[in-house]
């Protein structure tokens, strides 16, 4: 314990601890904006500290904690808005410059993604792609949810599918905004208060197929369903318990009698109220927001460094693009790193396994680090560092192993003395087929040696391998 809370991990814990605590104030709605400025600070640092590993998914959670700093998240279900009942009562409380750029920015961010799909070279997201296979045809592959869809539509039902997946995502953004702005509390169910449930109700499955199918893609995809609750219209909470609980609903009023939020009761007066009220409880967000949303125009068009996110800030700050996912996967890649232990063994450092396998992992289940997930999928992005910064992302895998595998509690035998870190590569055929296995050594390393990096490089590929990888 006083390693963990001294030692080499004190900052770390530290900060995460700190983290956990925040996320529980989010989600009690517990002074939610002190919660979100913290968070988004620490997760900030986080990127600013690895920008090489920003990747699409902290490009969400960077601008959802920058907007929940100003949206109203303690306006109803939260411990604030129980506490403070008397001045939530708020006219402005659901229309903000905060809750418009957000809208806004979602609108964006799904009209920059279609749009890529839309306009890819090898028009991999029409119905006859001339070069390639459909883009669904190679995705669906990964998970055994995926291949469950791939034998029940084929690969036929696949290419039709493909073209709605780019019209989902450059016209739900736009219809939501449009029924976001047209709806009154006399629209119902079947009105622009349908139109939206609709809207949001096809955009969050389509990521939970996404989730389904594909490996690592689950906290994306909720994060994007997460996303789009800025459009929920108020009362979705009595239409939910209408919905679903027809009993419960008929005791889900306010104290005085009414049922819930009106859209009067939340903007209906914001006509009568002068425009310098709404400067006073608005003016700083809106300038905030205006001052992010102008950088982030101006280095889309009119930075030249746009490229360089490794040697400027504001590449962090300010990158909003969203066009991944914009053409067919041609190939599936796939890592394994076979060490030889003291006692002769040969293991996978990587899988964490006593058996290497030069297979694909699974039945056609490839997607990058298939053996480790999460942050673990972005370790080969780092294979260029060298020098110190090199030596010191390679022995964190010779400690790992000895660690897990109590080497230093008398275990000497599985001390870890060497590996060959390899990235396995293989083509999508057709028929959910694929290509022989292609393999690259990215790195040896001698976990007894102070310096790994005195020789260049190697690389080899072919497909007969020792089963030791060369070690």
């Amino acid at each position: 314990m006083h390693a963990l809370l001294f030692g080499f991990h004190a900052v770390p814990t530290s900060k995460l601890s700190i983290q956990v605590v925040l996320a529980i104030m989010l989600i009690f709605g517990y002074r939610t904006r002190l919660a979100s400025i913290g968070s988004w600070v620490l997760y900030l640092s986080l990127t600013l500290r690895n920008t090489w590993l920003n990747f699409i998914l902290d490009r969400y959670f960077h601008y959802l904690l920058f907007y929940s700093m100003f949206l109203p998240l303690d306006g109803t279900w939260a411990v604030d808005a129980k506490k403070h009942r008397s001045s939530i009562n708020n006219n402005n409380t659901f229309v903000t410059p905060a809750t418009i750029a957000f809208k806004l920015f979602v609108t964006w961010l799904y009209f920059d993604a279609g749009y890529g799909k839309y306009t890819d070279p090898l028009q991999g997201w029409t119905l006859n792609p001339p070069h390639f296979l459909p883009a669904l045809d190679t995705y669906v592959r990964h998970t055994t949810v995926a291949r469950y869809v791939y034998g029940l539509l084929g690969p036929m039902g696949l290419r039709y599918i493909t073209p709605t997946v780019v019209y989902v995502e450059l016209l739900c953004a736009p219809v939501a905004l449009l029924g976001s702005s047209i709806y009154g509390k006399q629209s119902g169910v079947y009105g622009s208060k349908g139109m939206l449930y609709g809207v949001i109700g096809v955009i969050c499955m389509m990521h939970i197929g996404i989730a389904l199918t594909m490996n690592n893609t689950v906290l994306l995809s909720l994060v994007a369903c997460v996303a789009w609750c800025i459009f929920l219209p108020e009362g979705v909470g009595d239409d939910l318990l209408r919905l679903l609980c027809p009993i419960l609903s008929r005791g889900f009023v306010a104290s005085d009698g009414s049922s819930g939020s009106t859209r009067s009761d939340i903007i209906g007066n914001d006509n009568h109220k002068p425009i310098s009220s709404f400067a006073k409880n608005h003016g700083l967000s809106a300038l905030v927001i205006g001052i992010f949303v102008s950088g982030s125009i101006w280095f889309e068009t009119m930075s030249t460094q746009c490229n360089q996110s490794m040697e400027h800030i504001w590449s962090t700050l300010l990158h909003n693009r969203w066009n991944e996912f914009v053409g067919a996967e041609e190939y599936v890649t796939w890592e394994i790193a076979p060490g030889r232990l003291m006692d002769g063994s040969i293991i996978d450092v990587w899988s964490k396994s006593d058996q290497v396998s030069w297979e694909m992992p699974g039945a056609g289940v490839p997607c990058t680090s298939t053996a480790r997930a999460g942050r673990w999928r972005s370790y080969p992005y780092l294979a260029e560092l060298d020098g110190e910064d090199g030596e010191t992302l390679w022995s964190y895998l010779c400690r790992q192993w000895d660690d897990e595998n109590g080497v230093n509690n008398g275990k000497e035998g599985k001390k870890l003395l060497r590996f060959n870190f390899f990235m396995l590569q293989a083509d999508v055929l057709p028929n959910m087929g694929f290509s022989a296995t292609r393999k690259r050594l990215i790195h040896s390393h001698d976990c007894l040696s102070e310096s790994n990096f005195g020789q260049e490089r190697q690389a080899t590929e072919g497909t007969a391998f020792a089963s030791s990888g060369e070690l």
